[in-house]
């Protein structure tokens, strides 16, 4: 008996060591879809009363001269302002307040906010052509909060894959 409840202790202690161990080698940032790390402002969706900040150095404005990567401290800015303003932000709020911000309305696109089987999207994703790239944001509960990443222009000269719901409001 006495050699059981050993072996059992043993086994039960290399089982956590390999729990510890293969925590050690998961990737951080949440896996986005966007299979970028979470930016300087990312939001985790995890906690209702989370109050994101902008980066230090965030410009005032859109720099319509500068490159896609030098205005995404402003994409990511409005689109933290967003989540803010509305932590159940959807496609339409991000289009809405990156067009006050000074982008190009007629450059963006948006996934959509419900399935075709009406149940709420696990994400948004919403992309503005910039300077020949794609400034991308995405938000939501499976995408782990907030991330951006600015990526080249696909060769249909659009910034998403798959449908995306027509910006006509």
């Amino acid at each position: 008996m006495v050699a059981r409840v050993g072996t059992i202790a043993v086994l039960a202690l290399a089982g956590a060591a390999l729990v510890v161990a293969a925590a050690g080698c998961t990737p951080t940032g949440g896996g986005s879809a966007l299979g970028a790390t979470p930016s300087v402002g990312s939001v985790p969706t995890t906690s209702p009363d989370t109050t994101p900040t902008p980066p230090p150095s965030v410009p005032a404005s859109l720099d319509p001269q500068a490159s896609a990567a030098e205005n995404l401290p402003y994409f990511d800015a409005v689109s933290l302002a967003v989540i803010t303003a509305n932590a159940e932000a959807g496609g339409r709020d991000f289009i809405d307040a990156l067009t006050a911000a000074g982008f190009d309305r007629s450059e963006m696109q948006v996934t959509a906010d419900r399935t075709t089987i009406d149940l709420a999207s696990d994400s948004v994703q919403f992309a503005v052509l910039f300077q020949g790239e794609c400034l991308i944001g995405q938000y939501g509960p499976a995408s782990g909060g907030y991330h951006s990443a600015v990526r080249p222009a696909l060769g249909t000269g659009g910034c998403l894959v798959g449908q995306t719901r027509p910006i006509d409001w």
